[in-house]
């Protein structure tokens, strides 16, 4: 693997966990696909630092959990600017 990628994966990781970010927010903001951010975090990360992903792990698995209730809010606030105008 090569530098660059190892550190990039740290530097998603530290972004991620300092703004309580998204994938796709890390993804947008680091010019990469979701799913490099996805593969970075979850299966680079942990043979380059174990502590960095346990932390991003958390953060990923609570955003998981949270998705449909966010997906929801969009839709809401998709809808209600429709019927404002």
């Amino acid at each position: 693997m090569t530098d660059h990628i190892e550190e990039r994966a740290c530097e998603l990781a530290v972004y991620m966990i300092e703004t309580q970010g998204t994938v796709r927010g890390a993804a947008k903001k680091f010019g990469v696909s979701k799913s490099t951010v996805h593969k970075d975090l979850s299966q680079r990360l942990p043979n380059i630092n174990r502590s960095l992903y346990n932390q991003v792990k958390i953060l990923m698995e609570t955003n998981k959990a949270q998705r449909h209730i966010r997906g929801g809010m969009s839709t809401k606030r998709k809808y209600s600017k429709e019927t404002e105008t």
